[in-house]
């Protein structure tokens, strides 16, 4: 028998607004968190690729000094001594006049937008290229704060910050360093 006083029980189902909202937040923080920690793998997956692709150039450009005696002349930033001194085009195979094949394909930059720069007069080489990450390791550094190579442009707006060079030289070389 019921009372004046009794209190009834509805069972209650669904969400309330405030509890919806409270779940489209949480949902938005962990995607905010999530799509900023893919941004920052893919950035230095590019650059592990850069640094790749300078050894392996570095290598190429080692056997072709085994063969011919010197490295490769640049030209404008490119290799020149394919298919009879000719620059080599980033992307293209790397062969000399002889038909040497140094590499199937030259690597280029991961970024449609950069590219890699290559400077030697026969004797040394460097090879630099421009990473993402501007607290990378492996960036040079001047006083204390990561570097770059003045005026030297591995890309329309990115100067380069990584280099790789010949045993006989470094990346300085003939670059000045100035802090980022």
């Amino acid at each position: 028998m019921k009372t004046k006083n009794s209190v009834i029980n509805v069972a209650r189902s669904g969400f309330t607004l405030v509890e919806i909202l409270i779940v489209i937040v949480i949902v938005g923080i962990l995607a905010t968190i999530g799509f900023g920690s893919f941004q920052s793998s893919q950035l230095k997956s590019r650059d592990a690729s850069r640094k790749s692709d300078l050894r392996q150039i570095a290598s190429a450009l080692e056997t072709y000094y085994n063969d011919h005696g010197q490295y490769p002349t640049d030209s404008g930033g490119s290799i020149n001594g394919c298919n009879g001194g000719s620059p080599c085009t980033w992307g293209e195979p790397f062969i000399d006049d002889k038909g040497t094949v140094y590499m199937i394909k030259l690597p280029f930059d991961p970024q449609e937008s950069r590219n890699y720069y290559y400077s030697s007069d026969g004797t040394s080489f460097q090879i630099y290229a421009g990473l993402e990450n501007d607290l990378d390791k492996d960036i040079p550094l001047s006083g204390g704060v990561p570097s770059e190579y003045d005026g030297l442009l591995c890309g329309a707006e990115k100067v380069c910050n990584y280099g790789i060079a010949s045993p006989n030289t470094t990346p300085e070389e003939g670059r000045t360093l100035v802090a980022m």
